[in-house]
């Protein structure tokens, strides 16, 4: 059985390399493991610098910055061409324990109809949202994803357990609303038959719609305690920016209205009248964009 880690890389050479340090003493047992780094067009010397400190792995180039979801995509279709079973997608922030991969490769196989599954994760130490309410003895053991939860009357995708101090209160195993794309393993059974990201997303809630999609066609999303990484939170954006409020703002949108009734869509208009008069800046442009049907990269 093959696995294939794929690690989505934009001007962010730091984290890389430390992500791949991070592997360096990874437990894959008799599994066959490949790492392949997908660039999504840096211009900050990444690419050469993988090269230099880890000449083993592939690196895929792509000719522009082709967001989250098109860039895994890239990353998975290789995979599939090389007969790969599993694909690991994880942030190119991230830190991981060693045994991670074995204790999520341990369950997904288990049962036939899972088809994604997660990680507990942390975040990594000092990038907790709320620094100052930690102890220096809880850094590390604080809680960025412990399930994903989906409220359905307001759309809205959060993470269960998010600023909790890990006391062992989600060391449950079991099904969630959704698996997180900052780590998750996904069976090739997944991609074969509902497809890939949807590129219209290209960052934030595409991991989502993917979920949704996987168990509408009858497949299991699980999240899995045992496993561990650490998450340098909103590298890549800001939270609070202009980016981060325009994608989530237009991608929440995209979503809603695919999936949710018409009573739901009602109230996701209302809301967007209001946050054209008084919404900020990433909001406004975002809801613009939704109902302009410009999507991808803004």
């Amino acid at each position: 059985m093959k696995v294939l880690i794929i690690i989505l890389n934009y001007n962010s050479q730091k984290n890389i390399l430390i992500c791949l340090n991070s592997f360096k003493k990874l437990e894959i047992g008799n599994w066959k493991l490949k790492t392949v780094v997908v660039d999504n067009a840096s211009s900050d010397a990444s690419v050469e610098a993988v090269k230099k400190n880890f000449p083993n792995i592939k690196i895929i180039c792509n000719y522009k910055n082709l967001g989250f979801a098109e860039g895994n995509n890239v990353g998975i279709r290789w995979g599939i061409k090389e007969n790969y079973d599993y694909f690991l997608l994880l942030n190119n922030d991230t830190l991981v324990k060693k045994d991670f991969l074995i204790q999520l490769l341990k369950l997904i196989q288990k049962n036939k109809k899972t088809g994604i599954v997660s990680p507990k994760i942390y975040f990594a130490p000092g990038y907790e949202y709320h620094k100052k309410r930690y102890k220096n003895s809880d850094q590390g053991k604080v809680i960025w994803y412990a399930g994903g939860i989906i409220d359905w009357d307001n759309v809205l995708a959060s993470h269960r357990g998010v600023d909790e101090v890990d006391r062992g209160q989600f060391d449950k195993a079991g099904e969630t609303d959704f698996s997180t794309g900052c780590c998750c393993l996904i069976k090739r059974e997944v991609f074969k038959k509902i497809g890939f990201f949807d590129k219209k997303y290209f960052l934030y809630w595409e991991d989502v719609d993917l979920c949704q999609r996987a168990k509408k066609a009858g497949f299991k999303i699980l999240y899995i305690p045992k496993a561990i990484v650490w998450h340098k939170n909103a590298e890549s954006s800001a939270v609070g920016s202009q980016l981060h409020d325009y994608y989530l703002s237009r991608n929440r949108l995209l979503f809603g209205f695919k999936y949710t009734s018409l009573r739901v869509k009602i109230s996701l208009i209302r809301e967007s009248v209001k946050l054209l008069r008084k919404g900020r800046q990433g909001q406004k442009a975002g809801i613009k964009d939704f109902f302009l049907c410009h999507f991808g990269k803004r």
